[in-house]
């Protein structure tokens, strides 16, 4: 028996369908504790282990889950460490969120529109970011994807990864979300292409650690 801390970004199924899945909470002694800012959060979990829609109902589960409603901007104290969540711009209402521990901190932002020409929004996510030793960070688009044919799509690109990092003084970017049609060798040319951005607007600055995240990436801060 364990206890699981889940943390939803948003409600899209995309960031849901996976729950139904997990075999930890068919197992009788497991305390999973689902974690969100939205009210809708609980519900929405029930909604699609509903029929039609899938073949096991949530009254089936055998772990005890609770459900922890959020408010943005404010640290929760969870598990020995401070969880802040904040307002992201994507449709429905994307949150992001900061886990400090004494001496380290990581940023897991995901479904994330940061906007050139809205700065305040930008310094303000500068300001959230700041010193962070990790940011995962929504990177689906290219620069001029994002700014022209998938403006207010809800994602973010690899080069404001770069620009708002470095801003913030982050240690470490993860650039993750990928576009799905990306192929391998495409994310290796990103990945390269961040890189070398990073490398030439630096400036005095320390250098910024770009990778690409990939399933079953561990990474030791």
């Amino acid at each position: 028996p364990q206890t699981y801390h889940i943390f939803i970004s948003h409600l899209h199924w995309d960031h849901l369908m996976g729950f139904p899945f997990f075999a930890p909470m068919y197992i009788p002694g497991n305390r999973i504790i689902i974690h969100g800012c939205h009210a809708q959060l609980e519900e929405a979990i029930r909604l699609q282990m509903r029929a039609p829609c899938f073949p096991v109902d949530y009254s089936q589960a055998g772990a005890s889950i609770e459900f922890d409603q959020m408010t943005p901007d404010k640290p929760h104290f969870i598990a020995g460490i401070n969880v802040t969540p904040t307002l992201q711009l994507h449709a429905g209402d994307s949150y992001g969120y900061r886990f400090d521990s004494v001496d380290k901190s990581v940023i897991y932002s995901t479904d994330s529109e940061h906007k050139l020409d809205q700065p305040e929004e930008m310094q303000r996510t500068v300001r959230f970011f700041a010193k962070a030793d990790l940011v995962i960070f929504d990177a689906m688009y290219s620069l001029a994807e994002a700014v022209s044919v998938k403006a207010d799509w809800g994602h973010s690109s690899n080069m404001v990864a770069v620009e708002i990092c470095q801003a913030a003084g982050v240690k470490r970017l993860a650039l993750f979300h990928h576009e799905p049609i990306h192929d391998d060798k495409q994310l290796s040319r990103l990945l390269a292409e961040t890189r070398r951005l990073e490398e030439i607007t630096r400036g005095d600055q320390p250098a910024l650690d770009v990778l690409s995240a990939y399933d079953g990436l561990i990474v030791d801060l």
